[in-house]
């Protein structure tokens, strides 16, 4: 097996990849012995300008692993009938003063950096996880920010005020997410207090009324597909996509609308404020090429209103692949950056692309991001009518610097993501996957694979490829010690396929509602890499996933409609005739197993192979009976071995279960 050297865990990985981007991963002597100093100030009396705002129902959101808490909210209805909104934020700039030690790393590094195998916090955890961390069952100062959501999402009556607060509940974007879509039980804190029940629901209904508003104004819906390591038990078991969901989406309204909200407090001021700006994009012509894969039309120039509802519709048609189209132009748009801003003016329009806003700041997230920590104490001036922290030259230093490292961070984070990745490829070298390009540039053109979801370098037949194409790559390297992921492209005859593939595109998409319709078909090809049909019509061609076996090329069959994708160009057929019931009984074994199993991620078990293709490889786990696919260590196995693995993904739905063998599994630490 390829594995890291004993010398190099995947933390000390990332501890390199910081240093060499710039940042420095530890805390000098300097600023402990002031972290050690400092007490809590949320016993002290409390001063004139500070409310006692403890005796709400204030709450928390996210993930479940999360101990930096920013932000709590709480919300209530008012007499005109809009529902106001609470946000309190971390009061950070009552402990780290300007100029102190902390501060000073604060400013340098500008940013937590999350790599999934350790986080690197811009402030030390006695600050970060504690003294200014909203902790369930704690009192902490905050800074609120106050407005009032109209029926049609309008803010208004914005106030922005220090308060002692207290956070009654830690929830989850999981727990709170599958309540409020209806497919799970209320989290136990939720079920025990009727009041947090009332206040969830009242949150919800204010977001659900700013998200309107926003996207009639043309605020994009995107969908990450970043993956990042999931550790547990102290190793690396999987690479996951967070999906967004409705509890993710109620805490993403009310930052935008807190934002804009602190935005506007300032500019009312007369502050300058450092203000978050995602221009137009400059690929606009690729992305109207993406939209016309599947018979859309965007207009020449670049319109969030037009993007937006493109979005909008292509999320509604195809919501299981839409995350990768969303990926896709989120890179053809380009990232933010922080300016200094003193007014807006004839400039309104020209704000975040993206948010359809043009007054925009940072300003929920002062433990985890120093622009937020930097507007925090710009609010407090303003509020007081101090005098301002910072000069305009300064101000202009810091964008910069927030600017330059934030890119930093995300080429840290990629890098971990790759050394990660790497080590669950390393003995698929050779192999060929269908991938999406992610980027395209005289620097190098890169690739996302669709499961691993890993993204790597096409180092050969990359020319002519652009972002949202979709391609069948060879992977030629997998260096988990220097993180590299290198692909190959077949340059011979690269155009026809691409054509192919959008063709398949808009088949896909024409077909994807006849899900389930039976169609005639030929059988077309039959190898390794699989079965292929085309519909007689002539209307589509795609490949028969269930039922396989029994067909030859130039036989014509019934096939059923079971998948289309119309991001990537796959359309899945099923032989129903050539499925073996006894499939369907192991299916539905593997279903309940998965449910069985969902919580038990990371362990380790006793499995005795029970079938090996060039395709897969089957496990039996001892004594449980429970059987699953193993993912990663395959090679020099046979039919009846015994070995250790490690439990890595459950999917209750299709009833996938995943392990690898337990060598092939880094530690984290």
């Amino acid at each position: 097996m390829l594995s890291m050297p004993p010398t190099q865990t995947l933390r000390s990985a990332a501890v390199a990849a910081m240093l060499k981007n710039g940042f420095e991963p530890d805390f000098s002597p300097a600023v402990m012995r002031e972290v050690r100093s400092l007490d809590d100030p949320s016993g002290n009396p409390l001063p004139p300008d500070v409310r006692d705002m403890r005796p709400l129902h204030w709450s928390s959101v996210d993930n479940r692993e999360s101990r930096d808490l920013d932000q709590i909210e709480v919300a209530e209805r008012v007499a005109d009938g809009s529902i106001r909104v609470r946000i309190g934020v971390a009061d950070v700039d009552t402990l780290v003063h300007r100029g102190s030690p902390a501060d000073e790393h604060a400013a340098m590094n500008t940013t937590s950096v999350y790599t999934g195998v350790a986080v690197f916090p811009m402030l030390p955890d006695r600050l970060s996880c504690d003294l200014s961390s909203l902790n369930e069952g704690e009192d902490r100062l905050a800074v609120v920010v106050e407005f009032d959501v109209a029926a049609d999402g309008a803010i208004s009556n914005t106030s922005v005020y220090r308060a002692l607060v207290h956070n009654k509940a830690k929830l989850t974007y999981e727990g709170v997410g599958l309540w409020l879509e209806d497919k799970g039980p209320a989290p136990p804190a939720i079920a025990a207090s009727p009041e947090l029940h009332e206040q969830l629901r009242i949150q919800d209904e204010a977001a659900q009324q700013l998200r309107k508003a926003r996207s009639i104004a043309g605020a994009l819906d995107f969908e990450s597909v970043e993956a990042r390591p999931v550790v547990v038990n102290g190793k690396v078991v999987d690479l996951a996509v967070i999906r967004r969901n409705r509890a993710r989406d109620l805490i993403e309204d009310f930052m935008v609308a807190a934002n804009r909200s602190v935005a506007t407090y300032l500019l009312e001021r007369g502050s300058a404020s450092l203000r978050r700006v995602v221009r137009e994009p400059k690929r606009w012509d690729r992305i109207v090429a993406l939209a016309a894969d599947v018979g859309e039309v965007l207009p020449e120039k670049p319109d969030n209103v037009s993007l937006s509802e493109f979005l909008a519709r292509r999320r509604a048609a195809d919501p299981d692949h839409f995350a990768d189209l969303s990926l896709s132009v989120v890179k053809l748009l380009g990232p933010g950056i922080y300016v200094l801003e003193r007014r807006l003016g004839d400039r309104r329009q020209t704000g975040h692309f993206g948010l359809a806003v043009a007054d925009y700041v940072h300003s929920t997230a002062p433990n985890r991001r120093f622009a937020d920590l930097v507007t925090q104490r710009m609010l407090r001036a303003a509020t007081s009518g101090g005098a301002p922290p910072y000069s305009d030259q300064e101000l202009i230093a810091i964008a910069s610097r927030c600017t330059e490292r934030g890119e930093a961070a995300r080429k840290v984070e990629r890098t971990m993501r790759k050394v990660a990745g790497a080590s669950m490829l390393a003995e698929r070298v050779g192999e060929s996957f269908p991938a999406i390009v992610t980027s395209a540039s005289p620097k190098g053109t890169y690739a996302r694979v669709l499961n691993p979801p890993v993204e790597g370098r096409i180092v050969r037949g990359g020319r002519g490829l652009d972002v949202g194409d979709t391609v069948r790559l060879k992977l030629v390297v997998a260096d988990p010690v220097r993180g590299y992921i290198d692909f190959a492209h077949e340059a011979e005859g690269a155009s026809r396929k691409l054509e192919r593939s959008r063709r398949k595109k808009a088949q896909a998409d024409r077909l994807r509602r006849r899900i389930g319709e039976i169609f005639d078909a030929q059988v077309t090809g039959v190898s390794e890499s699989g079965t292929y049909v085309r519909l007689l019509d002539g209307s589509a061609e795609g490949r028969v996933v269930r039922g396989y076996k029994p067909l030859t090329v130039g036989m014509k069959v019934p096939v059923k409609l079971v998948n289309t994708d119309s991001v990537h160009g796959f359309i899945d057929f099923e032989y129903t005739q050539g499925v073996d019931p006894a499939k369907d009984d192991r299916l539905a074994r593997k279903r309940a197993a998965a449910v069985t199993l969902r919580d038990r991620i990371g362990e380790t078990f006793r499995a005795v192979v029970s079938g090996t293709s060039k395709k897969a490889t089957w496990l039996k786990i001892v004594p449980d009976g429970f059987e699953g696919r193993l993912v990663r260590g395959r090679r020099g196995l046979s039919v009846g071995d015994e070995t250790g693995v490690v439990l890595l993904a459950v999917d209750p739905v299709r009833g996938f279960i995943d392990f690898a063998r337990e060598d092939t599994v880094l530690p984290a630490i």
